[in-house]
């Protein structure tokens, strides 16, 4: 199944939630925000929002500095 991740087709295994893809791309869920199809997505919801073939995902980090 191919989902477009940050603007890029990526592969993922079908029934992959979301929390699932933020962590096999290693990403620490308290660290970043999601938005699935163009609606920015609880993090309380992750586990429950289920990946569809051509789903758009995009991931944003927190970056630290100053």
């Amino acid at each position: 199944m191919v989902v477009h991740l940050n603007g890029e087709d990526r592969a993922v295994e079908a029934g992959m939630d979301i929390l699932g893809l933020v962590a096999s791309l290693g990403l620490e869920p308290a660290w970043v925000v999601v938005e699935h199809n163009l609606h920015a997505l609880d993090r309380a919801l992750w586990k429950e929002v289920v990946l569809g073939d051509g789903d758009q995902v995009e991931i944003v980090r927190f970056m630290g500095g100053g």
